[in-house]
């Protein structure tokens, strides 16, 4: 028999993730993928993965499974509560859990989403590439549900030592000027950056939606759709900024007045409702001597 993961309870939000189906915006699907890329990368290298491997993206806690064979287990992310068989067992590191245990994911004491990898991965089959489950266009694998049977990789042999960086510490989101940041006017990501938001409770895969005083624009005509990338600070007529995130629409109507550095929109996916949001400019120019792409 083929080794699974079998989902007891599935929790909040459940979904399974790998590095995201990229170069397909041009069909009109979002690049999914994880949220917190270094958690996720962090998970799969501690039990002997592949970087690309697929794993379980867990929202606020709450994922119970067991595996029909052997495997070693990390949990990464927000930090939470990890029981086999009721026992505790270590965050940030690989764990071995034997066939037929009860592995639970428990609420996070701060942040939002957990990663849980298993050695040799989750290995549905892969749409466009990619086995990340896409929220917005439904494309790849569905949200994990009680009572899911997930097919596991053969796994690469027992965890070894290696080196485990880290990003760095939480702070403000570094922004680059957006394309329409002149709609906002002269100084625009000065506003942006001056300005105190906090996370609604309306942020998911797709965006996190802010909440504080508006950006108000200089120009109200219409704006013809274009494409958005990852982490671009789109602003809606209500005036105040979503970022997207993994999930958002390729194309978008709203002028985009700043985009946020990728290496900074792991923050992005452990920010829960009424968390403050700050912004930071920084210079897009490369600095002198640096590598030209």
């Amino acid at each position: 028999m083929s080794a699974e993961l079998r989902v007891v309870q599935a929790g909040t939000l459940t979904t399974i993730q790998d590095r995201g189906r990229r170069g397909h915006a041009h069909l009109g699907v979002p690049r999914a993928g994880a949220l917190d890329a270094p958690a996720a990368g962090l998970a799969n290298r501690l039990v002997g993965n592949d970087p690309a491997a697929a794993l379980l993206e867990v929202t606020l806690g709450g994922l119970e499974f067991r595996l029909s064979t052997g495997r070693w287990v990390a949990v990464t992310g927000a930090p939470c509560p990890v029981l086999v068989d009721g026992r505790a067992r270590g965050h940030d590191r690989a764990e071995w859990v034997p066939a037929g245990a009860t592995v639970r994911v428990g609420q996070p004491r701060h942040g939002v989403r957990s990663y849980v990898a298993v050695g040799g991965g989750i290995a549905v089959e892969p749409v466009l590439g990619s086995r990340s489950t896409d929220t917005l266009a439904g494309v790849g694998p569905p949200v994990v549900a009680a009572g899911a049977r997930l097919p596991l990789g053969r796994p690469g042999g027992a965890p070894r030592p290696h080196d485990t960086p880290r990003p760095r510490h939480p702070g403000p989101l570094r922004v680059t000027p957006g394309p329409r940041a002149d709609w906002f006017g002269d100084h625009a990501v000065a506003a942006l950056c001056d300005t105190a938001y906090t996370v609604s409770a309306a942020s998911n895969r797709i965006g996190l939606r802010l909440e504080g005083p508006p950006l108000v624009r200089v120009r109200t005509d219409e704006l013809a759709s274009e494409g958005m990338v990852v982490g671009a600070v789109q602003v809606p007529p209500s005036g105040t900024p979503v970022v997207f995130l993994a999930d958002h629409p390729p194309t978008g109507g709203y002028p985009v007045v700043a985009v946020v550095l990728e290496d900074d929109l792991w923050q992005c996916a452990q920010l829960r409702p009424g968390d403050p949001v700050r912004f930071t400019a920084v210079d897009p120019r490369p600095a002198p001597g640096a590598p030209r792409g």
